[in-house]
């Protein structure tokens, strides 16, 4: 009898152990799912520290709505130029140097979106660029030719490595110029002679034994960045600081001061190749800025300068001859009245005589 209760005990001591052990198992996995809401919303948090939000699919839909498309335009011009930064012009897009306070410039907002994967950088093609695959640049590649400092997270999960770099090595003190690829083109559809920017390709200043030297880092395809950029405010005035520009803003309304450098053409020669001296080329810049001027106005009726000059002609010579008939009139009224200052009575009415009346009387 004993060692039936004895026996009995024992199973009552193991069924009380695996319920405790069942109430742990299940009290760890309660605690695991209250702590998994925690880890998410932690991910969340860092991805709020991101300067740059995520594209929505409305983004999506309106940078798609605002591409302009050029390809069956009858009439289009591709030219190149160069932007100086060191213009208190083109400022807006240099400063801040360093993020701050929230503001970046636009390197800084190009490297950020390269180091996070969301745009694709393409090899540097003087004319003969292209973006496609096959042109695509890796960014590692892209860190160890400019000499830019990282630190290579592996991956987990066979997925891609992340590079983890100091604001400070960032470049972006140094790119201190762009080089702008736009067309000039006229839409018959809607009868509107307008201008697209194609692709921005950032240069990179360093100073070495050989003295400062520029190097073209890559291109960039404008309405890749355009709806990141459509939300980064700049301040574009030193009198008025509210910022009421984005840097699309900037491009859109050729807010920028850019020097002509190349035209597309056959042989694909810059304007140095044939200008040799700073006083030619700017001679050809501006020719080349006269031609778009010229073909714009071209396009609507005019009227013949020739009418239009014998027109103003009459009109002056009617004014002249107006003013000096006044003139004269002028000049022999004072004559006239002079002449005519002599006093004279009117003659008095002479009495007449007496009527009779004719009524008759009855």
């Amino acid at each position: 009898m004993k060692r039936f209760y004895y026996i009995l005990a024992l199973v009552g001591a193991l069924f009380i152990s695996g319920t405790l052990q069942a109430q742990e198992e299940q009290g760890g996995a309660n605690t695991q799912q209250r702590r998994s809401p925690r880890a998410t919303r932690g991910e969340r948090e860092v991805k709020k520290d991101s300067n740059l939000p995520e594209l929505t699919v409305r983004a999506q839909e309106m940078n798609e709505r605002m591409t302009q498309e050029i390809g069956n335009a009858p009439w289009m011009r591709v030219i190149y130029r160069q932007i100086d930064l060191t213009k208190e012009q083109n400022a807006p897009l240099y400063y801040p140097v360093r993020p701050m306070n929230g503001q970046m410039n636009l390197f800084s907002v190009i490297f950020q979106l390269l180091s996070e994967n969301k745009i694709k950088a393409y090899e540097y093609l003087d004319g003969y660029e292209q973006f496609d695959e096959a042109h695509q640049v890796n960014f590692k590649e892209l860190l160890d030719r400019f000499y830019i400092l990282y630190e290579e997270v592996p991956a987990k999960n066979g997925g891609e490595p992340m590079f983890v770099i100091n604001e400070s090595d960032v470049p972006s003190e140094d790119v201190r110029s762009y080089y702008i690829k736009e067309a000039w083109y006229f839409d018959q559809n809607n009868s509107v002679f307008d201008v697209k920017t194609l692709a921005i390709c950032p240069i990179l200043t360093s100073n070495g034994d050989m003295g400062e030297t520029t190097m073209p880092m890559f291109w960039l395809p404008y309405e890749n960045i355009r709806p990141y950029i459509n939300t980064a405010y700049i301040m574009t005035s030193n009198i008025n600081n509210a910022m009421t520009f984005t840097m699309d803003d900037y491009f859109r309304r050729r807010m920028f001061d850019g020097e002509i450098i190349k035209t597309q053409n056959l042989m694909n020669r810059p304007l140095q190749a044939y200008c040799p001296t700073p006083d030619s080329l700017k001679r050809e810049q501006d020719r080349i800025e006269g031609q778009l001027v010229a073909f714009e106005k071209s396009l609507w009726l005019q009227p013949d300068t020739a009418q239009v000059v014998d027109a103003k002609a009459d009109k002056k010579a009617r004014k002249a001859s107006v003013r000096g008939n006044s003139g004269a009139s002028a000049e022999k009224a004072p004559k006239a009245s002079k002449e005519k200052t002599v006093k004279t009575k009117a003659p008095k009415a002479e009495r007449s005589a007496p009527v009779k009346s004719v009524r008759r009387r009855r």
